[in-house]
Protein backbone atom coordinates (compact mmCIF):
# COMPACT_ATOMS: atom_id res chain seq x y z
CA UNK A 1 0.00 0.00 0.00
CA UNK A 2 1.33 3.44 -0.96
CA UNK A 3 1.97 5.81 1.95
CA UNK A 4 2.44 9.49 1.27
CA UNK A 5 5.24 11.55 2.77
CA UNK A 6 2.76 13.26 5.05
CA UNK A 7 1.34 9.92 6.23
CA UNK A 8 4.86 8.61 6.84
CA UNK A 9 5.64 11.54 9.12
CA UNK A 10 2.59 10.84 11.26
CA UNK A 11 3.41 7.13 11.46
CA UNK A 12 6.88 8.13 12.68
CA UNK A 13 5.35 10.38 15.31
CA UNK A 14 3.10 7.54 16.47
CA UNK A 15 6.08 5.18 16.75
CA UNK A 16 7.72 7.65 19.11
CA UNK A 17 4.56 8.16 21.14
CA UNK A 18 3.91 4.46 21.79
CA UNK A 19 7.15 3.75 23.72
CA UNK A 20 6.55 6.85 25.84
CA UNK A 21 3.32 5.45 27.23
CA UNK A 22 4.85 2.03 27.87
CA UNK A 23 8.20 3.06 29.35
CA UNK A 24 7.47 6.10 31.50
CA UNK A 25 7.98 4.22 34.79
CA UNK A 26 11.20 2.83 36.15
CA UNK A 27 11.57 -0.94 36.39
CA UNK A 28 11.49 -0.69 40.16
CA UNK A 29 8.10 1.06 40.00
CA UNK A 30 6.75 -1.42 37.48
CA UNK A 31 7.50 -4.45 39.69
CA UNK A 32 7.02 -2.81 43.10
CA UNK A 33 4.69 -5.51 44.54
CA UNK A 34 7.20 -8.22 43.61
CA UNK A 35 10.17 -6.31 45.02
CA UNK A 36 8.30 -5.58 48.26
CA UNK A 37 7.49 -9.28 48.70
CA UNK A 38 11.12 -10.33 48.07
CA UNK A 39 12.59 -7.74 50.44
CA UNK A 40 10.26 -8.91 53.22
CA UNK A 41 10.92 -12.61 52.74
CA UNK A 42 7.50 -13.46 51.26
CA UNK A 43 8.95 -15.62 48.52
CA UNK A 44 5.71 -17.45 47.60
CA UNK A 45 3.99 -14.09 47.19
CA UNK A 46 6.96 -12.80 45.20
CA UNK A 47 6.66 -15.70 42.72
CA UNK A 48 2.95 -14.97 42.33
CA UNK A 49 3.57 -11.25 41.76
CA UNK A 50 6.06 -12.04 39.01
CA UNK A 51 3.42 -14.04 37.16
CA UNK A 52 0.94 -11.17 37.47
CA UNK A 53 3.23 -8.33 36.39
CA UNK A 54 2.31 -6.97 32.95
CA UNK A 55 5.86 -5.68 32.52
CA UNK A 56 7.13 -9.20 31.83
CA UNK A 57 4.63 -9.87 29.03
CA UNK A 58 6.85 -7.96 26.63
CA UNK A 59 9.43 -10.13 24.88
CA UNK A 60 12.23 -7.67 25.58
CA UNK A 61 11.88 -8.41 29.32
CA UNK A 62 11.91 -12.22 29.18
CA UNK A 63 15.50 -12.49 30.42
CA UNK A 64 14.64 -10.46 33.51
CA UNK A 65 11.56 -12.59 34.15
CA UNK A 66 13.57 -15.82 34.06
CA UNK A 67 16.36 -14.44 36.25
CA UNK A 68 13.89 -13.16 38.85
CA UNK A 69 11.86 -16.40 38.76
CA UNK A 70 15.02 -18.46 39.03
CA UNK A 71 16.20 -16.50 42.05
CA UNK A 72 12.79 -16.63 43.73
CA UNK A 73 12.62 -20.41 43.29
CA UNK A 74 16.16 -20.63 44.70
CA UNK A 75 15.05 -18.69 47.79
CA UNK A 76 12.10 -21.07 48.15
CA UNK A 77 14.45 -24.06 48.11
CA UNK A 78 12.97 -25.27 44.81
CA UNK A 79 16.32 -25.92 43.20
CA UNK A 80 15.15 -27.99 40.22
CA UNK A 81 12.58 -25.35 39.27
CA UNK A 82 15.15 -22.63 39.81
CA UNK A 83 17.48 -24.16 37.25
CA UNK A 84 14.67 -24.51 34.72
CA UNK A 85 14.33 -20.72 34.76
CA UNK A 86 18.08 -20.10 34.77
CA UNK A 87 18.51 -22.49 31.84
CA UNK A 88 15.83 -20.52 30.00
CA UNK A 89 17.76 -17.33 30.80
CA UNK A 90 20.91 -18.90 29.36
CA UNK A 91 19.08 -19.87 26.19
CA UNK A 92 17.76 -16.33 25.79
CA UNK A 93 21.25 -14.86 26.13
CA UNK A 94 22.47 -17.15 23.35
CA UNK A 95 19.47 -16.47 21.08
CA UNK A 96 19.81 -12.69 21.43
CA UNK A 97 23.16 -12.63 19.68
CA UNK A 98 21.67 -12.95 16.21
CA UNK A 99 19.32 -9.97 16.62
CA UNK A 100 21.93 -7.62 18.03
CA UNK A 101 22.13 -5.21 15.06
CA UNK A 102 18.36 -4.81 14.74
CA UNK A 103 18.00 -4.43 18.50
CA UNK A 104 20.70 -1.77 18.70
CA UNK A 105 19.02 0.12 15.87
CA UNK A 106 15.76 0.14 17.83
CA UNK A 107 17.55 1.51 20.89
CA UNK A 108 19.25 4.15 18.80
CA UNK A 109 16.05 5.34 17.11
CA UNK A 110 13.71 5.20 20.14
CA UNK A 111 15.38 4.62 23.54
CA UNK A 112 17.41 1.81 25.15
CA UNK A 113 14.51 0.75 27.39
CA UNK A 114 12.82 -0.61 24.25
CA UNK A 115 15.70 -2.97 23.52
CA UNK A 116 15.88 -6.62 24.53
CA UNK A 117 17.39 -6.75 28.00
CA UNK A 118 20.81 -8.40 27.72
CA UNK A 119 21.81 -8.33 31.38
CA UNK A 120 24.80 -6.71 33.04
CA UNK A 121 28.07 -8.62 32.69
CA UNK A 122 28.11 -9.55 36.38
CA UNK A 123 24.46 -10.62 36.20
CA UNK A 124 25.28 -13.11 33.46
CA UNK A 125 28.07 -14.68 35.53
CA UNK A 126 25.89 -14.84 38.64
CA UNK A 127 23.49 -17.09 36.74
CA UNK A 128 26.28 -19.70 36.77
CA UNK A 129 26.72 -19.21 40.53
CA UNK A 130 23.07 -19.96 41.24
CA UNK A 131 22.95 -22.88 38.86
CA UNK A 132 26.09 -24.38 40.42
CA UNK A 133 24.70 -24.12 43.96
CA UNK A 134 21.37 -25.55 42.78
CA UNK A 135 23.09 -28.60 41.31
CA UNK A 136 25.17 -29.12 44.45
CA UNK A 137 22.03 -28.89 46.60
CA UNK A 138 20.41 -31.49 44.32
CA UNK A 139 23.53 -33.72 44.61
CA UNK A 140 23.93 -33.52 40.83
CA UNK A 141 27.69 -33.14 40.94
CA UNK A 142 28.34 -33.93 37.28
CA UNK A 143 25.88 -31.22 36.20
CA UNK A 144 27.57 -28.82 38.60
CA UNK A 145 30.93 -29.58 36.96
CA UNK A 146 29.46 -28.80 33.54
CA UNK A 147 28.30 -25.46 34.93
CA UNK A 148 31.76 -24.86 36.39
CA UNK A 149 33.27 -25.30 32.93
CA UNK A 150 30.74 -22.83 31.58
CA UNK A 151 32.07 -20.29 34.08
CA UNK A 152 35.38 -20.51 32.23
CA UNK A 153 33.62 -19.82 28.93
CA UNK A 154 31.79 -16.89 30.50
CA UNK A 155 35.00 -15.33 31.79
CA UNK A 156 36.68 -15.83 28.39
CA UNK A 157 33.78 -14.00 26.74
CA UNK A 158 34.07 -11.20 29.29
CA UNK A 159 37.80 -10.95 28.63
CA UNK A 160 37.18 -10.70 24.90
CA UNK A 161 34.58 -7.95 25.26
CA UNK A 162 36.77 -5.89 27.60
CA UNK A 163 40.04 -6.83 25.84
CA UNK A 164 41.34 -8.15 29.19
CA UNK A 165 41.64 -4.61 30.53
CA UNK A 166 42.85 -4.39 34.14
CA UNK A 167 41.02 -1.06 34.41
CA UNK A 168 37.63 -2.58 33.61
CA UNK A 169 35.53 -5.50 34.80
CA UNK A 170 37.14 -8.16 32.62
CA UNK A 171 37.43 -10.99 35.17
CA UNK A 172 35.33 -12.20 38.07
CA UNK A 173 37.11 -13.56 41.11
CA UNK A 174 33.90 -14.76 42.79
CA UNK A 175 32.89 -16.90 39.80
CA UNK A 176 36.30 -18.57 39.88
CA UNK A 177 35.94 -19.25 43.62
CA UNK A 178 32.54 -20.84 42.95
CA UNK A 179 34.17 -22.89 40.21
CA UNK A 180 36.81 -24.09 42.68
CA UNK A 181 34.12 -25.03 45.22
CA UNK A 182 32.30 -27.11 42.61
CA UNK A 183 35.44 -28.94 41.52
CA UNK A 184 36.46 -29.59 45.11
CA UNK A 185 32.99 -30.91 45.92
CA UNK A 186 33.38 -33.31 42.99
CA UNK A 187 36.79 -34.46 44.23
CA UNK A 188 38.67 -32.82 41.34
CA UNK A 189 41.45 -31.26 43.40
CA UNK A 190 43.59 -30.30 40.41
CA UNK A 191 40.93 -28.15 38.76
CA UNK A 192 39.93 -26.77 42.16
CA UNK A 193 43.52 -25.61 42.67
CA UNK A 194 43.60 -23.96 39.23
CA UNK A 195 40.34 -22.10 39.94
CA UNK A 196 41.47 -20.90 43.37
CA UNK A 197 44.84 -19.87 41.95
CA UNK A 198 43.21 -17.88 39.14
CA UNK A 199 40.91 -16.14 41.62
CA UNK A 200 43.79 -15.29 43.97
CA UNK A 201 45.86 -13.91 41.09
CA UNK A 202 43.07 -11.44 40.29
CA UNK A 203 43.30 -10.05 43.82
CA UNK A 204 47.10 -10.08 43.80
CA UNK A 205 47.21 -7.90 40.66
CA UNK A 206 45.92 -5.00 42.73
CA UNK A 207 48.28 -3.22 45.16
CA UNK A 208 45.81 -3.46 48.04
CA UNK A 209 44.70 -6.99 47.12
CA UNK A 210 41.11 -5.75 46.72
CA UNK A 211 38.81 -6.38 43.78
CA UNK A 212 35.60 -4.38 43.29
CA UNK A 213 35.05 -3.73 46.96
CA UNK A 214 36.26 -7.12 48.24
CA UNK A 215 39.47 -7.78 50.11
CA UNK A 216 41.03 -11.13 49.24
CA UNK A 217 39.30 -13.61 51.58
CA UNK A 218 41.48 -15.54 54.00
CA UNK A 219 39.31 -18.55 53.14
CA UNK A 220 40.48 -18.35 49.53
CA UNK A 221 44.10 -18.24 50.69
CA UNK A 222 43.59 -21.32 52.86
CA UNK A 223 41.79 -23.23 50.10
CA UNK A 224 44.49 -22.44 47.54
CA UNK A 225 47.33 -23.51 49.84
CA UNK A 226 45.43 -26.64 50.88
CA UNK A 227 44.72 -27.85 47.35
CA UNK A 228 48.31 -27.08 46.29
CA UNK A 229 49.56 -29.11 49.26
CA UNK A 230 47.20 -32.00 48.43
CA UNK A 231 48.69 -32.13 44.92
CA UNK A 232 52.24 -32.02 46.25
CA UNK A 233 52.93 -28.63 44.61
CA UNK A 234 55.56 -27.52 47.12
CA UNK A 235 56.85 -24.67 44.93
CA UNK A 236 53.36 -23.24 44.56
CA UNK A 237 52.79 -23.54 48.31
CA UNK A 238 56.01 -21.63 49.00
CA UNK A 239 55.22 -18.97 46.38
CA UNK A 240 51.72 -18.24 47.67
CA UNK A 241 52.80 -18.36 51.31
CA UNK A 242 55.09 -15.46 50.42
CA UNK A 243 52.38 -13.65 48.47
CA UNK A 244 49.83 -14.03 51.27
CA UNK A 245 52.26 -13.40 54.12
CA UNK A 246 51.16 -16.54 55.94
CA UNK A 247 52.44 -20.05 56.64
CA UNK A 248 50.27 -22.95 55.51
CA UNK A 249 48.75 -24.90 58.38
CA UNK A 250 47.24 -28.28 57.41
CA UNK A 251 43.62 -28.49 58.58
CA UNK A 252 42.78 -30.53 61.64
CA UNK A 253 41.59 -34.02 60.79
CA UNK A 254 37.78 -34.07 60.85
CA UNK A 255 36.27 -37.21 59.40
CA UNK A 256 32.94 -35.44 58.85
CA UNK A 257 34.23 -33.27 56.00
CA UNK A 258 33.21 -29.62 55.91
CA UNK A 259 30.30 -27.32 55.11
CA UNK A 260 30.66 -24.15 53.09
CA UNK A 261 28.21 -21.60 54.49
CA UNK A 262 27.07 -18.94 52.02
CA UNK A 263 25.21 -15.88 53.28
CA UNK A 264 23.50 -13.45 50.91
CA UNK A 265 23.02 -10.11 52.64
CA UNK A 266 20.70 -7.26 51.69
CA UNK A 267 19.53 -6.31 48.22
CA UNK A 268 21.34 -5.04 45.14
CA UNK A 269 20.92 -1.38 44.17
CA UNK A 270 18.00 -0.39 41.99
CA UNK A 271 18.24 1.77 38.90
CA UNK A 272 16.75 5.25 38.73
CA UNK A 273 16.85 7.89 35.99
CA UNK A 274 19.21 10.86 35.99
CA UNK A 275 19.02 13.72 33.50
CA UNK A 276 22.08 15.32 31.90
CA UNK A 277 21.92 18.53 29.88
CA UNK A 278 24.46 18.69 27.07
CA UNK A 279 25.17 21.54 24.68
CA UNK A 280 26.74 20.98 21.30
CA UNK A 281 29.49 23.58 20.98
CA UNK A 282 32.35 24.27 18.59
CA UNK A 283 35.93 23.89 19.79
CA UNK A 284 38.20 25.08 17.05
CA UNK A 285 37.56 24.87 13.32
CA UNK A 286 35.47 21.79 12.53
CA UNK A 287 35.67 20.34 16.05
CA UNK A 288 32.41 19.91 17.95
CA UNK A 289 31.81 18.47 21.43
CA UNK A 290 28.92 17.82 23.77
CA UNK A 291 29.50 19.41 27.17
CA UNK A 292 27.58 19.16 30.43
CA UNK A 293 28.66 22.02 32.74
CA UNK A 294 27.36 20.29 35.88
CA UNK A 295 29.53 17.19 35.48
CA UNK A 296 32.36 18.62 33.36
CA UNK A 297 31.87 15.78 30.88
CA UNK A 298 33.14 16.41 27.35
CA UNK A 299 32.18 14.03 24.54
CA UNK A 300 33.48 14.59 20.98
CA UNK A 301 30.89 14.63 18.21
CA UNK A 302 31.74 13.48 14.68
CA UNK A 303 29.59 15.11 12.01
CA UNK A 304 30.99 12.67 9.47
CA UNK A 305 28.50 10.13 10.82
CA UNK A 306 25.70 12.08 9.16
CA UNK A 307 24.97 13.42 5.66
CA UNK A 308 26.73 16.73 5.13
CA UNK A 309 23.62 18.64 4.08
CA UNK A 310 21.51 17.37 6.96
CA UNK A 311 23.89 18.24 9.76
CA UNK A 312 24.33 21.79 8.51
CA UNK A 313 21.30 22.60 10.67
CA UNK A 314 22.99 21.13 13.76
CA UNK A 315 26.16 23.11 13.06
CA UNK A 316 24.19 26.30 12.67
CA UNK A 317 21.97 25.97 15.74
CA UNK A 318 24.45 24.23 18.11
CA UNK A 319 21.60 22.48 19.90
CA UNK A 320 21.07 21.61 23.57
CA UNK A 321 20.04 18.06 24.47
CA UNK A 322 18.52 16.39 27.54
CA UNK A 323 19.85 12.88 28.03
CA UNK A 324 18.19 10.41 30.39
CA UNK A 325 20.77 8.02 31.84
CA UNK A 326 20.45 5.22 34.43
CA UNK A 327 21.92 5.67 37.89
CA UNK A 328 22.02 3.23 40.77
CA UNK A 329 20.45 3.83 44.18
CA UNK A 330 21.99 1.79 47.00
CA UNK A 331 19.68 -0.18 49.28
CA UNK A 332 20.79 0.22 52.93
CA UNK A 333 21.79 -2.89 54.85
CA UNK A 334 19.91 -4.19 57.90
CA UNK A 335 22.71 -6.59 58.89
CA UNK A 336 26.38 -5.75 58.46
CA UNK A 337 28.27 -8.83 59.72
CA UNK A 338 27.81 -12.48 60.66
CA UNK A 339 29.51 -15.15 62.76
CA UNK A 340 29.20 -18.91 62.41
CA UNK A 341 29.59 -21.45 65.22
CA UNK A 342 29.65 -25.26 65.40
CA UNK A 343 28.64 -27.07 68.59
CA UNK A 344 30.29 -24.39 70.76
CA UNK A 345 33.70 -25.79 69.72
CA UNK A 346 34.45 -23.91 66.50
CA UNK A 347 33.60 -20.36 65.48
CA UNK A 348 34.63 -17.90 62.79
CA UNK A 349 33.45 -14.75 61.02
CA UNK A 350 32.01 -14.92 57.54
CA UNK A 351 34.04 -13.03 54.92
CA UNK A 352 32.75 -10.93 52.05
CA UNK A 353 33.45 -12.68 48.76
CA UNK A 354 31.29 -10.67 46.32
CA UNK A 355 30.08 -7.07 46.53
CA UNK A 356 27.27 -6.79 43.98
CA UNK A 357 26.58 -3.24 45.09
CA UNK A 358 30.11 -2.10 44.20
CA UNK A 359 30.07 -4.05 40.95
CA UNK A 360 26.87 -2.34 39.86
CA UNK A 361 28.07 1.19 40.54
CA UNK A 362 31.55 0.75 39.12
CA UNK A 363 30.68 -1.16 35.95
CA UNK A 364 28.05 1.45 35.09
CA UNK A 365 30.66 4.16 35.60
CA UNK A 366 33.14 2.29 33.38
CA UNK A 367 30.81 2.35 30.38
CA UNK A 368 29.40 5.84 31.01
CA UNK A 369 31.22 7.67 28.20
CA UNK A 370 30.50 4.98 25.60
CA UNK A 371 26.79 4.79 26.36
CA UNK A 372 26.45 8.53 26.74
CA UNK A 373 27.99 8.94 23.29
CA UNK A 374 25.38 6.55 21.87
CA UNK A 375 22.59 8.44 23.62
CA UNK A 376 23.76 11.77 22.17
CA UNK A 377 24.00 10.23 18.72
CA UNK A 378 20.44 8.98 19.11
CA UNK A 379 19.21 12.47 19.98
CA UNK A 380 21.16 14.03 17.13
CA UNK A 381 19.50 11.62 14.69
CA UNK A 382 16.08 12.59 16.02
CA UNK A 383 16.93 16.27 15.75
CA UNK A 384 17.92 15.82 12.12
CA UNK A 385 14.66 13.98 11.48
CA UNK A 386 12.81 16.89 13.09
CA UNK A 387 14.46 19.35 10.67
CA UNK A 388 13.40 17.24 7.70
CA UNK A 389 9.81 17.10 8.95
CA UNK A 390 9.70 20.85 9.58
CA UNK A 391 10.62 21.56 5.95
CA UNK A 392 7.14 20.45 4.90
CA UNK A 393 5.05 20.67 8.07
CA UNK A 394 5.94 23.00 10.94
CA UNK A 395 3.21 21.61 13.22
CA UNK A 396 4.34 18.02 12.67
CA UNK A 397 7.90 19.09 13.35
CA UNK A 398 6.92 20.71 16.63
CA UNK A 399 4.95 17.63 17.66
CA UNK A 400 7.87 15.41 16.72
CA UNK A 401 10.14 17.52 18.94
CA UNK A 402 7.72 17.21 21.85
CA UNK A 403 7.44 13.44 21.50
CA UNK A 404 11.22 13.13 21.24
CA UNK A 405 11.55 14.87 24.58
CA UNK A 406 8.89 12.63 26.14
CA UNK A 407 10.35 9.44 24.69
CA UNK A 408 13.84 10.13 26.08
CA UNK A 409 13.96 7.49 28.81
CA UNK A 410 16.77 5.68 30.55
CA UNK A 411 16.90 1.89 30.74
CA UNK A 412 16.32 1.27 34.46
CA UNK A 413 16.07 -2.51 34.29
CA UNK A 414 18.30 -4.69 36.46
CA UNK A 415 18.18 -8.01 38.33
CA UNK A 416 16.73 -6.63 41.56
CA UNK A 417 16.56 -9.78 43.69
CA UNK A 418 20.34 -10.08 43.70
CA UNK A 419 21.94 -9.52 47.10
CA UNK A 420 23.91 -6.46 48.13
CA UNK A 421 26.84 -8.69 49.14
CA UNK A 422 27.73 -12.38 49.45
CA UNK A 423 29.74 -13.80 52.38
CA UNK A 424 31.13 -17.26 53.00
CA UNK A 425 33.20 -19.45 55.31
CA UNK A 426 34.14 -23.12 55.61
CA UNK A 427 33.29 -25.04 58.78
CA UNK A 428 34.94 -28.41 59.60
CA UNK A 429 32.42 -31.09 60.57
CA UNK A 430 32.55 -34.08 62.86
CA UNK A 431 30.98 -37.28 61.65
CA UNK A 432 27.25 -37.38 62.25
CA UNK A 433 25.15 -34.49 63.56
CA UNK A 434 26.60 -30.97 63.74
CA UNK A 435 24.62 -28.09 65.20
CA UNK A 436 25.48 -24.89 63.33
CA UNK A 437 24.49 -21.40 64.52
CA UNK A 438 24.64 -18.41 62.20
CA UNK A 439 24.50 -15.07 64.04
CA UNK A 440 23.57 -12.03 61.95
CA UNK A 441 24.59 -8.68 63.41
CA UNK A 442 22.94 -5.33 62.75
CA UNK A 443 23.18 -1.88 64.24
CA UNK A 444 20.41 -2.41 66.76
CA UNK A 445 19.67 -6.13 66.65
CA UNK A 446 20.97 -9.63 66.06
CA UNK A 447 19.37 -12.74 64.64
CA UNK A 448 20.35 -16.35 65.23
CA UNK A 449 19.70 -19.03 62.63
CA UNK A 450 20.24 -22.64 63.70
CA UNK A 451 20.50 -25.66 61.42
CA UNK A 452 21.87 -29.18 61.49
CA UNK A 453 24.42 -30.66 59.10
CA UNK A 454 25.25 -34.35 58.97
CA UNK A 455 28.98 -34.80 58.46
CA UNK A 456 29.54 -37.34 55.67
CA UNK A 457 33.23 -36.82 54.92
CA UNK A 458 32.59 -34.57 51.91
CA UNK A 459 32.35 -30.85 51.24
CA UNK A 460 28.74 -29.66 51.47
CA UNK A 461 27.09 -26.27 50.93
CA UNK A 462 24.47 -24.45 52.97
CA UNK A 463 22.84 -21.18 51.97
CA UNK A 464 20.98 -18.44 53.83
CA UNK A 465 19.57 -15.12 52.57
CA UNK A 466 18.67 -12.07 54.65
CA UNK A 467 17.36 -9.63 52.06
CA UNK A 468 15.75 -7.14 54.45
CA UNK A 469 16.27 -3.45 53.78
CA UNK A 470 16.90 -1.25 56.80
Amino acid sequence: MFISVRQWKWWLLLSLAIPFFFSCRTYNNAVAPYYDAVSNGRFDDAASQLDKARFFRYGRNKLLFNMEKGKTAFLQGRYQESNLYFNAADSLLNSHRGSKVLDQTLGLVVNPAMQIYQGEDFERLLIHYYKSINYLKLHQVEEAEVEARRITLGTYALNDRKKNSDKKYSNDAFSLIVQGIVYESAGDVNNAFISYRNAADIFLKNPDHRYYGVEMPAQLQVDLLHTASQLGFSQEVAYYEKQFGRVYQPPTSDDGGAVLVIWENGLAPVKAETNFFFTLTERGPGNFVFTDPNTQVVIPFDFNLFPRDSCHQLRRHLEAFRVAFPSYVEQPLYYTAADIQRDSTFSTTLEKVEDVNQLAFRTLQERFLKEMGLALTRLAIKKLAEYEIRKNDEVAGELFNLLTLLAEKADTRNWQSLPHSIYYSRIPLKKGDNKITLTLKGKDSTQKVEFNIIGNGRLQTWHYASLLKS
